[in-house]
């Protein structure tokens, strides 16, 4: 773990802020921010209390998280209104669902006539302990976007309204998943932690990902 780099990582969060925006700030010279991010110097309890009021965050996460462990995996973190749309969604719970889940839209979007649907999915939550803990299940669901003036039939059509969303993009995610995709959520927490924006969970899809060989992730904003 490294202070200097939890607070490199910070500033990016926070829209690029510059050391020497910083140093305002905490009225400190950027030589000072400089030498905190190279770990040349730790700042005094006061600046360290500045900071985490700056960054919204704890003492514990500036000096003992690895903040920015996976960082450079992600691009394009971002804050957009994802505009509303219809679709329709399956849920699978096993202990590997992901795959039926979205093997099963992707049927629907074909018998439709829709070759290239656009898929989204999200890890279903409400499970029993029994099935976490004794069968080792967790549980996934698929949704496929609906085209403009498409209704499939005999099948229940879910709407959202348009709402926004903090977003961050990775390039190869299925390269190392079980850390990569995880990090882009804790990631976007930061972010969304940092600038002020609380997690929206209700009449709203509170997070999801995009289907293919790169993968958006988005959480929902209040």
């Amino acid at each position: 773990m490294s202070f200097g780099k939890n607070l490199q990582y910070l500033r990016q969060l926070s829209g690029g802020m510059t050391q020497e925006a910083l140093a305002e700030k905490l009225n400190v010279s950027r030589q000072t921010v400089s030498k905190w991010e190279m770990d040349a110097a730790n700042p005094e309890m006061d600046k360290a209390l500045e900071l985490c009021r700056v960054f919204n965050c704890s003492l514990d996460n500036l000096f003992r998280d690895e903040m920015g462990r996976h960082s450079s995996a992600y691009s394009n973190l971002r804050v957009e209104e994802v505009p509303g749309f219809r679709y329709v969604s399956y849920t699978v719970i096993s202990t590997e669902p992901e795959s039926d889940a979205l093997g099963k839209v992707y049927k629907y979007a074909k018998d439709n006539g829709v070759e290239h649907p656009r898929v989204i999915g999200w890890d279903f939550p409400r499970l029993s302990v029994e099935q976490i803990n004794v069968f080792r299940m967790h549980g996934y669901t698929a949704a496929w976007i609906l085209p403009e003036g498409l209704t499939p039939e005999g099948v229940e059509v879910k709407e959202q309204a348009t709402h926004k969303y903090a977003a961050i993009h990775i390039e190869r995610p299925f390269d190392q998943p079980f850390s990569t995709i995880p990090g882009a959520y804790h990631t976007l927490g930061d972010y969304m932690r940092t600038n002020g924006l609380v997690l929206a969970e209700n009449e709203v899809i509170p997070c999801f990902e995009t289907d293919g060989e790169s993968m958006d992730v988005y959480m929902a904003c209040k």
